[in-house]
């Protein structure tokens, strides 16, 4: 179809479905169950950045940015932005090591329940095959469909497939290589770099304040009904259990047009008979029309409505670079039971090396979760929140970009979820000593009778008491762990 011809389908399909383009009608959409009992996905960050793998995934933009580390890098390395621009990258990125099967067996091994690749990101370059984007990996660089080849596998497999569009925020993203001599300004590869508008709301000294705030510059007519086609074209032709979108949707510009995407998304998943949700960050969507989305950090409280948290195994970028350092396969698995236990899901990102390779350590880290979710899932999967989701001081930071820090959990730290009649409590730093849980005191406001105690690990029976401070369980040598160990209480 035509831009034109889709543009037309949407109102069709928006006109005779369930759900409207206003807020009132999305907000009759549920949260899908299989998001809920799943709890653990995995976010993909591959594409040409990881060629450069230098500073991050950002490098499309920072190597045209004066003031950036990568602007002189680019220059020693490869030659100056008017002779080799980004799109030079493409020949590079090869692929040539990918397997989608291994990938999924990997993710699958991780424990992880939904897969969910960067389709496009601010870049311009598409992952999956499009009509609308003549720069894609089918039609340049791996000339496979990348994303086509990890949802076949999902399918295969057992993982749900998911997708990722970042490509709003190129109208802007590229605009720096107008403040030099570069190939952003060629006309040849305007389709390629986009707009690349270039104003003060978007300039290299507060990025953030000019997109972030709902009030600020916003996209043109052209490409906001471009953004919808193309957002259209992968829902029909990948049919992705969830859509993530990142940041600046929330821009007043792209409010009608988020309507009309999410009735089109909700109302064809009707068609195929599957439960879709979306996932967004800043206020996006209306409440209870989609799936709230904190980066790289966490909230506070329990949340009364479902949401994710997506945070990055690598510290420094999303994407490949080579001096990437890593999260403990501690740290995120403590991050996932504390997301879990507030009501939340856990997306963890994955950078692969441009041959489509994974780094020694994120493939060490993500099979030592799934080795830990193999004996403690039962405790995450499936689960919701209790009355309370924590005992202990420790407590995570609020709100985006808080994850960095690895918390210091003591033996006085636990996090709770419940599941048919049992909770279950995590000790977040379990020691040689009994185990003392506060809040299961004999007496209290939320007072329960307890049936038995077990090592959800093992699955020995422990000696407990509950007195007028504290239950007390046992300690048994195999209370020894340099991760989390879980105590499934079953209730009477």
């Amino acid at each position: 179809m035509t831009k034109e011809e889709y543009l037309r389908e949407i109102d069709r399909i928006n006109s005779v479905g369930k759900f409207k383009a206003d807020w009132e009608s999305l907000a009759e959409h549920e949260t899908p169950k299989w998001f809920m009992k799943g709890k653990f996905g995995i976010f993909i960050h591959y594409g040409i950045y990881s060629v450069p793998g230098f500073g991050n995934e950002w490098y499309s933009r920072n190597m045209y940015n004066k003031n950036s580390r990568e602007y002189q890098h680019h220059i020693e390395t490869y030659g100056k932005q008017k002779d080799f621009g980004y799109k030079d990258f493409i020949p590079m990125f090869k692929a040539e090591n990918f397997d989608a099967k291994r990938w999924i067996e990997i993710f699958r091994k991780a424990g992880a329940k939904y897969v969910v690749p960067v389709m496009e990101h601010h870049d311009g370059f598409a992952m999956y095959d499009t009509a609308f984007n003549k720069w894609n990996a089918v039609n340049m660089g791996p000339g496979r469909d990348i994303c086509g080849e990890l949802k076949n596998e999902c399918e295969k497999q057992g993982l749900t497939f998911c997708g990722s569009s970042h490509r709003a925020e190129h109208y802007f993203f590229m605009n720096l290589g107008r403040e030099i001599e570069s190939d952003v300004s060629d006309d040849r590869y305007r389709d390629f770099y986009g707009p690349a508008v270039l104003c003060p709301e978007w300039d290299d000294s507060d990025l953030a304040a000019g997109t972030e705030d709902v009030y600020k510059k916003g996209a043109s007519r052209e490409w906001l009904e471009d953004w919808l086609v193309r957002t259209a074209e992968l829902i029909d032709k990948y049919q992705p259990a969830m859509l993530y979108f990142d940041w600046w949707i929330q821009n007043h510009s792209f409010k009608p047009y988020l309507q009309k995407i999410a009735a089109y998304y909700y109302n064809r998943a009707i068609e195929w008979g599957k439960e879709v949700t979306i996932c967004y960050k800043h206020q996006a969507f209306a409440p209870k029309t989609a799936t709230f989305d904190v980066e790289r950090g966490a909230l506070n409280e329990i949340s009364p409505d479902y949401w994710q948290t997506d945070t990055a195994m690598g510290n420094g970028s999303w994407g490949y670079v080579k001096d990437n350092t890593f999260k403990s396969a501690y740290k995120l698995i403590c991050d996932m039971i504390d997301t879990v236990s507030k009501n939340g899901n856990f997306l963890l990102n994955i950078g692969p090396k441009p041959d489509g390779t994974f780094t020694e350590e994120e493939e060490k880290d993500l099979l030592a979760i799934g080795e830990w979710l193999a004996k403690n899932g039962e405790g995450i999967y499936g689960s919701t929140y209790w009355s309370q989701y924590k005992e202990g001081e420790t407590v995570a930071a609020s709100g985006s970009f808080s994850d960095s820090k690895e918390l210091e959990y003591t033996s006085e730290d636990f996090r709770f979820t419940y599941k048919g009649g049992s909770i279950y409590a995590f000790w977040m730093k379990p020691a040689e000593h009994d185990a003392v849980i506060k809040c299961f005191k004999k007496k209290n406001e939320r007072d329960f009778l307890v049936d038995k105690v077990t090592l959800l690990s093992t699955g020995e029976e422990l000696k407990f008491e509950r007195n007028d401070d504290a239950m007390v369980i046992g300690a048994l040598n195999s209370f020894k762990s340099d991760m989390p160990v879980c105590f499934k209480i079953k209730l009477k």
